[in-house]
């Protein structure tokens, strides 16, 4: 019966009246829809202390009325419809408002919970409930495109249910009104019943509309008494699952399935404390990308700290990554590079691709504020270690377009200053001049063998140039670009016979690598 007497009334701020035109035609449609139910029993359930949202969950009315309104006014309505005695629902007010808890929801649907202090709140209204979510999150996210709405709940509550469930099938399924009108198969759930009470309060209180989002707001309800997602099943619990309608349920020493169907409240898991609630939000990470230089010989690319000693002045990640992390708000963020230099070697040229990612970001800047940061970046004390440019927002799939770009297309450009055992002649450089896609076989350097695997790698030297260096004939300025992941040093100096050729096999003398600098890395993104 649940879809043909609902719509959640539109609420319409330049015309209030019409806003409550449409409540009152909907509590009408709520009047009409409990005129159907069973009096005696909707009077069951509330003798057992069934809340008044769960009773119309079980009988499908929609939530969408009333959510609405006050437990009271529920009550009121249920009254009116249903001819029970005024005492029974006065009774059961009364008692709700003295905290009872609903052994169906175990308050979720009371919106009744205790806080992350343990402090009770108790909300009368969905509208009540959905603001105290809102100023939540309004606390730290102050702009958000949209969200998505996520509820946990403990398995006793499913439990709870399927015994009411399995009760009120036995018990009246030979009656006509049970034959004719209803049908338990399809109960809306807690779950469900709870975000589409509250999910249009918050569109308006947040501004934006519910979607699949990269912005999830989790409600996770725990109860002190429900164990069987914590523990492991004990001697007194079996692992069998049982069906009832569509619910599937573990059966526990605790919840007995079936038995004296004249008293399920005895089947029922007692609990007298509403569960514990904790709202926790999450972004999906915002990535800000661009280039950097590395103008000095002392600073590593990420931390770099060994026995509580930082090696190096700074480190790029730190200066980059802990100046754009205020400004997006965030709890913490991540670097990503395309490939790496060594703290001894300058990245100079167009700058070296990498990735801001920023966890959980509170605020989600603009173009205008990431060009102010990469000013401000530029402007630090630190500028002459690093600078920045060419920095802009990324969506996710940046950072897999610079691990495809890393691994597959990108080149990169050095110059090195290199020395040699005996004099550099006009032969030499026209010999190393005419060499193009030089195929180099690399096994892994000695210096990073604690580190990486011992293998082959097939790498190409695509172009070298020799720039003589004016009296001196033994250095030279040694140009050339490189497949990435090619290891220089160890092609300059062949690092005992693991890298061949190299300059010093092909010149055939001693060959030593004295500076490096990377000048350019070529890729597809992270442009101007």
């Amino acid at each position: 019966m649940g879809d043909d007497y609902v719509t959640t009334p539109a609420v319409d701020d330049r015309n209030p009246a019409a806003s409550v035109d449409a409540v009152t035609d909907e509590m009408r449609l709520l009047e009409h829809a409990v005129q159907q139910l069973p009096a005696h029993a909707v009077k069951e359930l509330i003798t057992n202390e069934v809340c008044a949202r769960c009773i119309f969950r079980v009988f499908n009315i929609h939530e969408g009325i009333y959510a609405l309104v006050s437990p009271t006014t529920l009550y009121s309505i249920i009254e009116k419809a249903t001819e029970l005695e005024a005492e029974t629902t006065k009774s059961f007010q009364k008692s709700e408002v003295k905290s009872n808890i609903c052994p169906i929801c175990l308050g979720v649907m009371q919106f009744s919970y205790h806080d992350q202090r343990d402090m009770l709140l108790e909300k009368d209204h969905a509208a009540d409930f959905a603001m105290t979510v809102a100023e939540s999150v309004k606390e730290k996210y102050q702009e958000i495109a949209s969200f998505t709405l996520e509820v946990s709940l403990p398995t006793i509550i499913t439990e709870n249910e399927s015994v009411i469930v399995s009760y009120m099938k036995k018990k009246y399924a030979s009656e006509v009104w049970f034959q004719d009108n209803f049908s338990f198969e399809h109960i809306i759930s807690v779950k469900d019943a709870l975000k589409l009470s509250i999910i249009h309060s918050l569109e308006i209180l947040l501004g934006v509309k519910s979607s699949v989002s990269d912005f999830r707001i989790r409600l996770t309800y725990e109860h002190v008494g429900d164990r069987c997602a914590e523990n492991s099943v004990g001697k007194n619990q079996c692992n069998k699952r049982i069906k009832s309608g569509n619910i599937l349920v573990k059966c526990t020493n605790e919840t007995v399935q079936g038995g004296d169907v004249s008293d399920f409240n005895s089947q029922l898991k007692k609990v007298d404390q509403p569960c514990h609630m904790t709202l926790t939000c999450s972004m999906a990470p915002v990535y800000i990308g661009g280039r950097y230089l590395k103008l000095s010989r002392n600073v590593s690319q990420t931390r770099w700290i060994i026995d509580d000693e930082r090696k190096g002045e700074a480190s790029v990640e730190e200066i980059i990554g802990e100046n754009i992390l205020p400004m997006c708000n965030g709890d913490g963020y991540k670097f990503h590079a395309a490939g790496r230099e060594d703290i001894d070697v300058r990245m100079l040229g167009s700058g070296r691709p990498f990735l801001i990612e920023i966890q959980n970001a509170g605020h989600l800047p603009s173009e205008v504020s990431i060009k102010e940061m990469e000013k401000k970046i530029n402007s630090l004390e630190s500028s002459n270690l690093v600078r920045v440019k060419h920095m802009k927002s990324l969506g996710s799939q940046g950072w897999t377009l610079m691990r495809e770009g890393e691994a597959e297309k990108q080149q990169k450009q050095y110059a090195a200053l290199v020395w040699i055992s005996r004099s550099i002649k006009d032969d030499d450089v026209e010999a190393m001049s005419s060499l193009k896609d030089l195929k180099v076989l690399q096994r892994t350097p000695i210096r990073v063998l604690h580190r990486r695997s011992p293998l082959d790698r097939e790498k190409i030297i695509h172009w070298m140039k020799i720039e003589k260096i004016a009296g001196s004939s033994q250095y030279f300025l040694l140009r050339l670009c490189t497949q990435a992941g090619t290891y220089i040093k160890e092609f300059v100096h062949g690092d005992l016979g693991r890298t061949h050729p190299s300059i010093g096999s092909i010149l055939g003398c001693r060959a030593e690598i004295l500076r490096l600098d990377v000048t350019d890395v070529k890729m597809d993104i992270l442009n101007e």
